[in-house]
């Protein structure tokens, strides 16, 4: 076990191919699949054989294989890839289903980092975004029950955290060092009924 910023992390932690897939991996890969099919970009043989690799899959590494012909990057049904994320003068989004490694390093360089987490698998409970902003912009949608804390080095620089977290619940770290920037963070709009509920349970 070692510490990143002061947060235990263990050292022989999977790598993010390696984390378990869930029934509901499966389907999203096997309807990718049937779309495939029905457009004729696989055969009948193709569509057959790989079918049923993904319900015999375990990893999610194992499902991201058998797709990564058939649509780019940003349209796979599941997202496995810990390189970092950067942008210089733009903007680039994470989104859908898509691993949050431990230790995610970003860089916004006069850009913006846009990171959807509410359909996100965390590898831990605690993941960090080692970031290096200059002039650029952080900004994130996490689930219910997620903290934010922002733990880095900032010079000028803003942040705007709307989020609803839960005690023990998980924690993203936004660490590193920012100049000029801003980190915004929000829980996505709850409907009347969460509402409704949130306000019975009140004391």
């Amino acid at each position: 076990m070692t510490a990143v910023r002061g947060y235990p992390v263990d050292v022989d932690q999977p790598r993010v191919r390696d984390l378990r897939a869930s029934d509901a991996d499966r389907e999203r890969v096997v309807s990718v699949l049937g779309e495939a099919l029905a457009d004729g970009r696989l055969t009948m043989e193709e569509h057959s054989e790989r079918t049923s690799q993904a319900y015999a899959a375990r990893t999610l590494g194992e499902l991201t294989g058998l797709t990564t012909d058939l649509s780019p990057e940003e349209s796979q049904p599941i997202l496995v890839d810990d390189r970092p994320i950067s942008i210089l003068f733009g903007r680039t989004r994470r989104e859908g289903r898509w691993v949050v490694p431990v230790k995610l390093p970003l860089i916004a360089l006069f850009g913006t980092v846009e990171l959807d987490l509410r359909e996100a698998v965390m590898q831990r409970r605690h993941v960090v975004l080692d970031s290096m902003v200059l002039g650029g912009r952080i900004r994130l949608i996490v689930p219910e029950g997620v903290r934010v804390d922002v733990t880095g080095r900032t010079v000028l620089s803003t942040r705007d955290l709307r989020t609803r977290p839960a005690d023990e619940g998980p924690t993203v770290e936004v660490s590193g060092t920012m100049i000029f920037g801003s980190v915004k963070a929000r829980a996505p709009k709850q409907t009347l009924r969460q509402r409704v509920r949130g306000r019975l349970r009140r004391p």
